[in-house]
């Protein structure tokens, strides 16, 4: 398995897009790592759009961000209620600044605009954040998935798998 060794905390919070959970969730088991799934502590489980629930393994404020390779944030709305939980801002900028994989898709651009890791950044996001992403510094381009160092970030469910690619290539 490609990524046995490998360590991936997935962020949710409420409304989170299940397309954007649960393909990186499991595409990542099947490659081998070991997959935490982490809330805010807000609640014991979510809800996602359009209904799927998912139960945290720990809460942000629990984790080591040295402890991971990376951290992937699905869209949906949830990255607006996650940037609310200064812990779970706290993952993405540790592991950004200490060189691991830092994966946003969707509105997960949010939390990279929270996490103030932007700057000067190539990205991509739903273009219904573009404006929120460049004012935050970053240079939006509109690509399936765009890599920008350990900065990965898609746009939409639709790019998924290049997403996912992309990721599993940094990871390795």
């Amino acid at each position: 398995m490609e990524l046995e060794d490998k360590k991936v905390i997935i962020l949710v919070e409420e409304m989170f897009n299940v397309f954007e959970f649960w393909y990186p969730f499991y595409r990542l088991k099947e490659a081998g790592a070991q997959v935490t799934v982490v809330g805010s502590g807000r609640t014991e489980e979510f809800t996602g759009k359009p209904g799927t629930q998912v139960r945290p393994d720990i809460n942000a404020d629990q984790v080591s961000a040295g402890d991971y390779d990376g951290v992937i944030i699905p869209g949906g709305y949830a990255p607006d209620m996650m940037r609310r939980y200064p812990a779970m801002v706290q993952i993405v900028k540790d592991l950004f600044n200490a060189g691991k994989v830092v994966a946003a898709i969707c509105h997960a651009g949010w939390m990279l605009a929270s996490a103030n890791i932007l700057d000067g950044r190539k990205t991509t996001s739903f273009f219904a954040i573009k404006d929120d992403m460049v004012h935050a510094g970053a240079l939006w381009m509109d690509e399936s998935v765009v890599v920008d160092g350990n900065l990965i970030t898609s746009r939409t469910p639709d790019d998924l798998p290049d997403f996912m690619r992309a990721i599993i290539a940094a990871l390795k």
